[in-house]
């Protein structure tokens, strides 16, 4: 029986790797089979890890970069003018931004809509009237909000990636994302793929070979006031950790929460073990 159950065995085996082996053979680069196509980049995040923080510097020229060119496009309907102090903005410099955008408000007493400058409480508007709307001026797609992209956009990692992610404390797969998708639209396709009409490929797209947005940027298109290179990766680097800030604003605090927390137990329970060897120090056991 244990050699009938050996053998099976091998057969099986035997069976998987020639089943791999042939998809191996068929596959066919001009048609890929899993998206996306490459995997995202692993960059370096200041804000990754147990110690990880946002850098303020790099906040703010996100978040030019979001304004002048994620904006046109891109609504950012989660996220108030107000929580721009956490970047380093005084309370003038929050007022005189969110003046710059205007407001559709209402109704007013005579039950009319308005538009009146923006408040601090106020939040980022969005570029279009409604989804519709978004979709009409964009070949069909509407474009995402971008509040919450850094946590809805992030591919997963096979095995044993996974594994090694529950102890190195990976939670940046947002960012690279977005990072990867901002900077492979230089590529070119492979011999033989079919590039949808009105499309641009981009291998590192997770639903598809290419995506209805254009590449949106250019060395040079943004100016830093900071000295920062001006190129498309650095544009990328920082839009990226714009956006995870505007994920999760409060992540800094939830950090020192925890490790308020986890020094805490130690004290408690230093204390309950010493409070332990004080009661039963008489005691014979």
């Amino acid at each position: 029986m244990k050699k009938i159950l050996t053998s099976l065995a091998l057969i099986g085996l035997v069976a998987a790797g020639t089943a791999a082996f042939a998809a191996e053979e068929g596959h066919n680069a001009a048609a890929p089979t899993h998206f996306p196509i490459n995997e995202p980049k692993e960059m370096s995040w200041s804000f990754t890890g147990p110690f990880g923080t946002y850098d303020k510097g790099q906040l703010q020229r996100g978040l030019k970069v979001y304004k002048e060119v994620c904006s046109a496009c891109h609504s950012m309907n989660l996220v108030a003018f107000r929580t721009l102090s956490d970047l380093g903005y005084s309370e003038a410099q929050i007022k005189s931004l969110a003046a710059s955008y205007t407001i559709h408000d209402g109704p007013n007493d005579a039950g009319d809509m308005f538009d009146r400058p923006g408040k601090p409480s106020d939040h980022f508007p969005a570029p279009f009237a409604n989804e519709e709307a978004a979709a009409a001026s964009n070949g069909g797609a509407a474009p995402p909000d971008m509040s919450l992209l850094a946590k809805a956009r992030g591919v997963e990692r096979g095995f044993p990636q996974f594994v090694f992610d529950i102890f190195t404390q990976y939670d940046a797969g947002g960012p690279d994302y977005i990072h990867s998708l901002l900077t492979g639209y230089d590529q070119t396709p492979p011999a033989g793929m079919v590039i949808p009409e009105g499309t641009h490929y981009n291998p590192y797209f997770m639903s598809g070979v290419s995506l209805k947005m254009p590449k949106p940027l250019s060395d040079g298109q943004v100016t830093y006031d900071d000295g920062a290179p001006q190129t498309v990766d650095q544009y990328s680097r920082d839009v990226a950790s714009f956006l995870a800030w505007a994920a999760e604003p409060h992540m800094e605090d939830r950090k020192k929460t925890g490790f308020r927390v986890l020094f805490f137990l130690l004290i408690f329970g230093a204390l309950v073990y010493m409070t332990k060897r004080r009661v039963w120090a008489d005691v014979a056991h």
